[in-house]
């Protein structure tokens, strides 16, 4: 078998290859991440099954969670597969599912609606009705970019994600809101949360941007990330209906496996349901 040598050209076709499959902009940015940081730790090592048990290996000496290295192996196995190196692949940690959530990341109502409420106080509307755009409808902070003004007029957007449409429905006052402020900002038509350079907003833009609000708020950084408002979306949804497989089709998701992660407990609240079982006398 000849060496394989992994090159930047076979790191950019694998990027071209994602694009191309549709993955979310996310996605492909933490999976290219992910492989350029195999192929720095490589170095001039050619690809075997052996070195790449070997950055398992690094991998799990770093400190890191089980389930960062597994993501990490994701990537590698992916590209893996993409070269025709199956071969190569490895095996992820074991990991015994957890049943709670960590009450460090876990985002409240009352905390949600405090970073609302400073954004606004901040004369920061933008972000403000970005947050109640999500945490309403529970969509990815990527999929932003479809409430257009045409989504906000006939109260729902279409959603497009890895060749598949999905329907999205937005409650009658947050349409009303988001037409009222595309009227203000003068937005005709298209996406209606946008940069300065008039392109809809990025990922890390919305980040970065709710991120200056914890400390004014007074919640915890740790709690304060897009993709949290769709937790508590999540959360709420199915403390009101109890129906795990609609909340999987209004989330996106092709297996409800992924939806109950969403509907982890807290620590905190799982420690008061053992409480409550009264099996300590």
């Amino acid at each position: 078998m000849k060496n394989r040598i992994l090159t930047y050209a076979q790191i950019n076709n694998y990027a071209a290859h994602l694009r191309t499959a549709e993955h979310a902009g996310a996605t492909i940015e933490k999976y290219l991440r992910d492989v350029r940081g195999f192929s720095s730790w490589l170095g001039e090592k050619p690809v075997t099954k052996e070195t790449a048990s070997q950055y398992k290996n690094f991998l799990s000496g770093q400190e890191q969670a089980p389930a960062t290295i597994n993501a990490k192996l994701s990537a590698i196995n992916s590209l893996f597969r993409f070269l025709g190196w199956e071969d190569c692949r490895v095996k992820f940690l074991k990991i015994q599912r957890r049943t709670f959530r960590e009450t460090a990341r876990e985002l409240t109502r009352p905390e949600y609606q405090r970073l609302v409420e400073t954004a606004r106080a901040l004369r920061q509307e933008w972000l403000a009705l970005a947050m109640e755009t999500i945490c309403a409808t529970g969509i990815r902070v990527s999929e932003l970019r479809y409430i257009t003004v045409e989504a906000a007029a006939a109260s729902q957007a279409n959603v497009i994600l890895k060749g598949k449409i999905r329907t999205i429905l937005l409650p009658g006052k947050l349409a009303r809101k988001l037409r009222k402020y595309a009227q203000k900002q003068k937005i005709a038509s298209g996406a209606i949360f946008r940069a300065r350079d008039r392109n809809p907003l990025t990922r890390f833009q919305i980040w970065r941007a709710m991120k200056s609000l914890c400390k004014k708020a007074g919640v915890e950084s740790s709690k304060v990330f897009p993709h949290n408002l769709r937790h508590l979306f999540a959360v709420t949804f199915y403390r009101s209906t109890r129906d795990i497989a609609k909340l999987a089709d209004v989330l996106g998701h092709s297996s409800i496996d992924t939806t109950r992660i969403y509907l982890m407990t807290t620590g905190a609240e799982h420690l008061r349901c053992l409480e409550r079982l009264g099996l300590v006398s």
